[in-house]
């Protein structure tokens, strides 16, 4: 293990944004970790957690210590004739673990394939999509208590998990460094296939699903389609999160946008609409609008992107930019899903 100074995060985020962290380690094995938490470096420094770095802009250099997780490994740890429990490390790449589950004929996770990302960030996000959540999979996430050094196995429960939220980003934020997750994944089919792109892609390319390999590769084929490769143009995938209205508490303004906006696209979802904020932003003109380095994307309004050299000051100002032109129409406001540092 060895910590470096003044180190340059660019190849650390998606956004491929020059910045700086004042100190910087790998966490490769578990072993470290104690050992890291009692180096005057890591106590008398603030602290950041980065996985893939896809959820993330710097607006500036970090004045603290970066912690990478590269914790590596995926087992299967238990299973019956019905369903079976991988237990995956932190550093992995989100989209190699849904791969290592698909081509084993495990269902559960196919939905969310392609999402960018390490294992140790989707709790924090509760990362979803295509009408799949990590929730609905996630058995307990293993994580070292920063103060204490001790480790603890949260439940699902203990998780709080919401809408891109958990207990990570809230209470517990920079509390805790999550080493691995555990999923409870089904060995008998289980399609997920209410979400209408999805269907309709399977549709009108006459696919049958056979197996959650075939819903994990229509996902990735979508997904390619529609969001740009971060590594060809910079980006975090989806930067805002949905628009969620009480159906009761908010019933004045729900009223107000359907009279208004006849076309406009409302979901139900239980005790609440979701709105999609893309849909918000193309109609506020920011579809595909470029300011300078930076823009929304052509093909996805969710998408702010880095077209070479912007910093992350200039990506804030759009992002700012976009949230006021959609407030000042539809009376809502948009909230990142990104982490903003």
């Amino acid at each position: 293990m060895e910590i470096k100074s003044d180190y340059n995060l660019s190849s650390f985020n998606t956004f491929g944004i020059e910045a700086k962290a004042k100190l910087f380690v790998e966490i490769n094995q578990e072993s470290e970790i104690t050992e890291l938490f009692s180096l005057p470096q890591f106590k008398n420094n603030k602290k950041m957690f980065l996985g893939g770095g896809s959820n993330v802009l710097f607006t500036k250099d970090f004045d603290g210590i970066v912690i990478l997780n590269k914790l590596k490994g995926i087992e299967i740890i238990q299973e019956n004739s019905d369903h079976v429990f991988v237990r995956s490390m932190g550093g992995e790449i989100w989209h190699d673990l849904v791969i290592f589950c698909v081509e084993k004929g495990y269902w559960g996770i196919e939905n969310l394939s392609l999402i960018p990302g390490t294992v140790g960030a989707a709790p924090m996000q509760n990362i979803g999509a295509y009408g799949g959540e990590l929730s609905k999979t996630l058995k307990s996430v293993e994580a070292y208590n920063i103060e204490s050094k001790g480790k603890k196995i949260f439940s699902t429960e203990e998780c709080e998990l919401g809408y891109r939220d958990s207990v990570f980003k809230n209470s517990l934020k920079n509390k805790y460094f999550i080493t691995a997750i555990t999923l409870e994944l089904s060995k008998v089919e289980k399609k997920n296939l209410k979400y209408k792109i999805l269907s309709d892609f399977l549709e009108n390319n006459n696919i049958t699903v056979k197996s959650s390999r075939d819903i994990s590769d229509a996902v990735s084929e979508i997904r390619r389609s529609k969001l740009p490769d971060p590594k060809v143009l910079g980006n975090a995938g989806s930067f805002f999160k949905n628009v969620f209205l009480h159906k009761v508490k908010d019933q004045e303004k729900i009223q107000t946008l359907t009279e208004n906006y006849p076309t406009i696209p409302i979901f139900d979802e239980g005790e609440y609409f979701k709105i999609p904020s893309a849909w918000l932003i193309e109609q506020s003109g920011w579809k595909g609008k470029r300011e300078g380095a930076v823009g929304v994307h052509e093909k996805q309004a969710l998408v702010i992107v880095n077209y070479g050299g912007a910093n992350g000051e200039e990506v804030l100002d759009l992002v700012q930019k976009v949230i006021e032109a959609v407030k000042e129409k539809f009376k809502l406001e948009l909230f990142p899903e990104v982490n903003i540092v």
